[in-house]
């Protein structure tokens, strides 16, 4: 027995000695974490390029705040505190310009001034609305947020609440989760109109950070991003603490707020800084207020940041669009909604391969134009052959039959994104009973296309390009012998 209890207590002390073995090495462990730390910590506060960067962080929001409360545009979307109106602004602002906007954001919160009245809107309206702004997806997915906004108000109605509040949500990640907000705009929303400590990161940031920290690698790359949305969120959370006696008290008077709202206006003073001073080329550097801090100024490397690599070559593309006119009326139709431009209206068209004719060119800036007569089958900019070749084949594809006669109208040439395209436009006649011209071409011949009148092509939204074609098809056709 004593043998067997012997051989127990062996075995017991041998298992004890396994399992107190891990939590020594967990205890060795967390003590090697502390000291390594430690290392860590007073190597980087000791790194002169760590001090300098830390330096830098605590001096540049005090700079910004005094240089955007003396240089600060007068923009309508500054004067409000509505984080609708803030939202409505963002959102137009991408990949436009400032001064193009202004007059669109002007109508639209005529037109829809509340979060209900765009989440009720018909998508005929909020399309007329954003016509010539572009990535018409952005107005899509802002009824599409509206929506989800209305909803959650009416669920709170039902749980209890008398009357239903339409409230933009305060919280980031609520902001995030809504359809067409990424994390700039969501940022953007919060700080600015909430004050949040929410860090940005545009184009005109990256070109400031990446030139006044001297960061030479892609920001598009995956470490130097994250490295770009660090400082940022330093700068924008120094700033809410930044202590600045010499600060000007008088910022944007006209904004409905009883102190400086350091965050909205730090993040804010980042964007004005890359669009009216340290822009892509030709930066004013000597009216910059971070001069002295700015490592790319220091070493001639304003040129080269930032480094956004390679860019892609431009493709082109080449569509040829038919014009059918019948009693002044012109065949349109509308683009499917899960396409690019849905929901927009457009001539009937197919994209091409090489260029047809050589007719009169219309540039997209030169809107009055003096446009070619149509009379017969020429015009003084050129003839077609409509019995043969392209256009009668393709003619022929989109009405069902190869039109009598079709002349060269005109050519537009427009831009998007990466995309140079060409737009071919061809006055087409089809032969058919009655007494004007394409009688012969029955209604319901091309999906979704209808006659509309000259006088109500300004009630629709047509693409930029077809819009340009609409307005010389008018004056071009209509007004011709």
């Amino acid at each position: 027995m004593r043998g067997r209890a012997k051989d127990a207590k062996v075995v017991k002390d041998r298992w004890t000695t396994i399992f107190t073995i891990p939590s020594r090495l967990r205890g060795l462990r967390a003590i090697f974490l502390r000291r390594t730390s430690y290392v860590w910590y007073f190597a980087m506060v000791l790194n002169p390029k760590f001090k300098i960067q830390n330096l830098k962080l605590q001096k540049l929001p005090p700079l910004l705040l005094s240089w955007f409360a003396r240089e600060a545009r007068d923009l309508p979307w500054r004067r409000t505190r509505d984080p609708y109106a803030i939202w409505v602004s963002e959102i137009m602002l991408q990949q436009t310009q400032v001064k193009t906007v202004i007059p669109y954001w002007e109508r639209w919160m005529r037109e829809l001034p509340t979060i209900e009245s765009l989440a009720k809107a018909s998508p005929d309206r909020i399309h007329k609305l954003w016509e010539g702004l572009g990535y018409y997806t952005r107005v899509r997915n802002m009824q599409k947020a509206a929506v989800q906004i209305v909803e959650c108000g009416v669920r709170s109605a039902e749980s209890g609440r008398a009357k239903a509040v339409y409230k933009f949500p305060n919280e980031f990640e609520d902001v995030l989760a809504l359809p067409g907000i990424g994390r700039y705009t969501a940022g953007a929303i919060c700080s600015i109109a909430f004050n949040q400590p929410k860090p940005i990161l545009d184009g005109n940031v990256i070109r400031v950070l990446t030139r006044v920290f001297g960061i030479g690698e892609n920001p598009k790359e995956k470490m130097t991003n994250a490295q770009l949305w660090q400082i940022a969120e330093q700068l924008v959370s120094r700033a809410k603490n930044a202590k600045d006696s010499k600060r000007d008290k008088s910022l944007l008077a006209s904004r409905p707020s009883r102190e400086i709202d350091a965050c909205s206006f730090l993040n804010q003073s980042l964007m004005e800084l890359g669009a009216l001073i340290c822009t892509p080329r030709n930066p004013q550097c000597l009216l910059c207020p971070v001069q002295k801090h700015c490592v790319a100024l220091k070493e001639y490397r304003i040129e080269e940041l930032p480094n956004l690599g390679k860019r892609a070559g431009a493709t082109a593309r080449h569509f040829m669009a038919f014009v059918v006119e019948r009693d002044g009326k012109f065949l349109v139709r509308q683009r499917p909604p899960n396409v690019v431009n849905g929901h927009l209206w457009e001539f009937p068209n197919m994209e091409v391969g090489p260029r047809l004719s050589q007719p009169q060119r219309v540039n997209m800036e030169d809107h009055d134009r003096t446009s070619p007569s149509i009379s017969g089958k020429a015009t003084r900019c050129g003839s077609g052959d409509p019995r043969s070749g392209q256009v009668g084949a393709l003619a022929k594809q989109l009405f069902g039959r190869s039109p009598a006669e079709a002349n060269p109208l005109c050519t537009i040439k427009h831009s998007i994104t990466r995309y140079r395209i060409t737009l071919e436009a061809f006055h087409v006649h089809f032969e058919g009973r009655g007494s004007g011209k394409s009688k012969g071409l029955r209604q319901g011949v091309l999906p979704s296309g209808i006659w509309l009148p000259a006088s109500e092509f300004d009630s629709l939204a047509f693409t930029a390009a077809h819009k340009k074609l609409a307005s010389f098809a008018r004056k071009c056709i209509l007004s011709g012998p």
